[in-house]
């Protein structure tokens, strides 16, 4: 077996995370362009009576699924004891999916160890931060820088690629399931993060250095000394904030290469023409999708409504808008596609209250994906099981399983009409120049969230939404965006926001500049680069990196409690605020486009711009709840650039996307779209109810 040679070399470097060859493939041909999206539905056999498969399965291609997703959590059913495996049951839905015309999407099992592997290997689960070891029963809990774990997914996986590996009918693979890069504080984890940071610092005086070891006599004398920072028995106030921030690298980084080690396995046996992706949750604040190096692209899971209250008085129907928003655009940033592989179909089991959604919730967010340029769109599961801890989880069915649920109904409506708009379809259009000159892009990654949700400073910041509200600032204003990483290509754009980047250095700030010289308009926020990439402050000023940059000094940093607002004042307007404000003191040449106007410092800076080379660089030193001010200082940027902009209301975004645009309406209220008077509307009408979707031409 090929693999089972290699991985023991493999998984002993692993933990330094060694640089992998990248084998991934191109994703997009895997998707032809004039298909615009693929839907498929999850199905879980081993649930059902095997008199009741083919009914199933028919019924799936009579509602004009394309493809079916088997088996990610039935490793018992595939190796009932271990060494013996049995695959003739999964031959004969897959057998059945062939003959009903649907592709098949295979997943690997690792997500849920059987019972035997608990009973005879116990070290394979994770131990939590009292050390107690977690058990089978529920996903995601299994080591996975154990060994012997590792040895017994390599040989399902293995056996999984040799059998459906060239198999016609199977058109992609999906590994594990919602990655999680638990914390695991067991023997085996600890002996990888100490590898991880020896491969990454080299000697201990290094790490004592980056983890600022000299304070409470936190010292290390050698490696072998280091054990995973515990918030559970040190306490959250006292941890090391260096020393956790490396623990989330280290636990991203092996969640990362877990998932590339399947991935190797896979490419080895499979046909080129079956991709390989895994389908992250929506907010990830754990697993980082950008680690893997051998997966073709990244899917996401979107659960937009568990009860909260959202936009307007409809919005506890309607769901959160921000999850879809974002999770569309960053993922994209991991293979150049991606598309929502599970999104729920209805009420779940987890909410705080589980309210029936607003009719056509569900296709407004298979819309919402699909014009954010999503490939594939696949909902978690064709049928509401009847036990177990998600029989409260809504499914395309109902609990008869032969009646099309409110969700189905809306699938179905989806289905129907991405076929007619498949129709319409004319290749080779390009975006209008009205958007390629509003083109955008924020910069973002998840060490940046790490270390300012550790220290927030208030509790009043919000470190994963902060970032977000940015992107319905530009979504707003009618702005195509992109959620890019440091190393993208800063000259597709005429726009970079950086909102809250915390931690930088000077190669990056540099690369900053270079944009701006060249024409390109930046937009830096509070809370950027003022720390080094060990989370160290500067010996210096407050974000001294960046000081030249913005042409001003950050002298200061208020926060104010709940309900005592501080004031701005901005071409005549005011606005509140009580998050955070930076107190600018602007060089000669900065321009002050806003001040504080009460408080002991009235009269201090709180936004400013200078020009550089060909470009302008703005800096909004303080957070508002509303983010009017902020959607005005970035108006203004669009304008500089040469730019028109529109005025979305609050939940109605807009996208282009070949050839089409699409909107949908996530508030409470209806919208009346202005278009032009050339517009061919395709889809839906020119006024957006709640839940509402327009697709039209021009």
């Amino acid at each position: 077996m090929y693999y089972l040679k290699k991985s023991i070399s493999v998984f002993s470097v692993m933990l330094g995370m060694a640089v992998f060859t990248a084998t991934s493939q191109t994703p997009n041909r895997f998707f032809p362009d004039k298909e615009l999206v693929t839907t498929g539905i999850y199905y879980y056999p081993e649930h059902w009576n095997e008199s009741q498969w083919e009914r199933d399965i028919r019924k799936i291609s009579e509602m004009d699924f394309e493809f079916v997703h088997l088996a990610e959590f039935a490793w018992f059913k595939m190796e009932p004891a271990e060494g013996a495996y049995d695959f003739a049951w999964l031959d004969k839905v897959v057998d059945l999916c062939a003959k009903y015309n649907l592709k098949v999407v295979m997943c690997t099992p690792s997500a849920t160890t059987p019972v035997w592997m608990r009973i005879k290997y116990p070290e394979t689960f994770i131990m939590d931060g009292h050390y107690i070891r977690g058990e089978n029963g529920t996903r995601g809990l299994a080591s996975i820088t154990n060994p012997s774990y590792r040895l017994f997914v390599e040989k399902i996986v293995t056996e999984l690629a040799k059998r459906y590996g060239k198999n016609k009918h199977v058109t992609g693979w999906q590994i594990d399931n919602e990655p999680p890069a638990i914390p695991d504080y067991s023997p085996s984890s600890q002996e990888t993060f100490r590898k991880w940071l020896k491969n990454r610092y080299k000697t201990i005086h290094a790490l004592n250095v980056a983890w600022g070891a000299a304070f409470w006599s936190q010292w290390f004398n050698s490696f072998d000394e280091v054990i995973i920072p515990n918030t559970s028995l040190v306490g959250w106030w006292g941890n090391n904030p260096h020393a956790l921030l490396d623990f989330k690298r280290y636990l991203a980084d092996s969640q990362a290469e877990f998932l590339d080690f399947q991935a190797g396995i896979l490419r080895y046996y499979i046909s080129k023409d079956q991709y390989i992706t895994t389908n992250y949750t929506a907010i990830s604040t754990g697993a980082d999708a950008r680690r893997t190096q051998k997966l073709d692209f990244a899917t996401y899971t979107a659960y937009p409504n568990g009860g909260s209250d959202n936009i307007g008085k409809l919005g506890f129907r309607l769901g959160d808008s921000k999850t879809i928003l974002f999770a569309s655009e960053f993922y994209k940033s991991v293979g150049g596609v991606s598309g929502v592989m599970e999104i729920q179909p209805g009420p779940v089991n987890w909410g705080s209250y589980n309210p029936l959604l607003l009719p056509g919730t569900v296709r407004m967010w298979l819309y919402h994906s699909f014009a954010a340029g999503g490939k594939l769109a696949c909902s978690y599961r064709f049928r509401q099981i009847l036990y177990s801890s998600e029989q409260y989880h809504a499914g395309i069915m109902l609990t008869d399983g032969v009646t099309a649920s409110p969700g189905g109904e809306d699938y179905m409506q989806f289905i129907k009409e991405i076929k007619g708009l498949r129709q319409q379809y004319k290749p080779g259009a390009k975006m209008p120049e009205k958007l390629t000159s509003r083109s955008t892009a924020i910069l973002w990654n998840l060490e940046n969230y790490w270390t300012i949700d550790r220290q927030k400073q208030t509790w009043q910041w919000n470190a994963w939404n902060y970032p977000v509200k940015f992107l319905e600032i530009t979504k707003a204003l009618g702005a195509p965006t992109d959620i890019i990483a440091e190393s993208a290509d800063l000259s597709r754009y005429k726009l970079l926001v950086v909102p809250a980047y915390e931690l930088a250095d000077s190669a990056l700030v540099k690369k900053w500049e270079n944009f701006v010289m060249k024409g390109g308009h930046l937009i830096i926020t509070c809370r950027t680069a003022t720390k080094d990439r060990n989370g160290h402050f500067w010996e210096g000023p407050i974000a001294a990196p960046v000081s030249g940059l913005i042409g001003a000094r950050v002298k200061a940093v208020d926060m104010l409690p709940p309900g005592n607002n501080g004031d701005v004042l901005m071409n005549s307007s005011h606005y509140k605020w009580n998050n955070w404000a930076d107190l600018l003191e602007p060089v000669k040449n900065t321009e002050v486009l806003a001040s504080y106007d009460n408080q002991f410092y009235k009269g201090k800076a709180a936004v400013i711009k200078r020009k550089a080379g060909k470009g302008t660089v703005t800096y909004i030193g303080v957070d508002t709840d509303d983010s009017d001010l902020e959607k005005e200082v970035l108006r203004s940027s669009y304008q500089e650039a040469g730019a028109t902009t529109e005025d979305y209301p609050v939940g109605v975004y807009v996208y282009w996307r070949d050839g089409f645009n699409i909107a949908v309406n996530y508030s409470s209220e209806n919208y009346a779209m202005n278009l032009p008077a050339k517009a061919k509307i395709l889809v839906g009408e020119q006024v957006l109810k709640p839940a509402g979707v327009l697709v039209w031409s021009e």
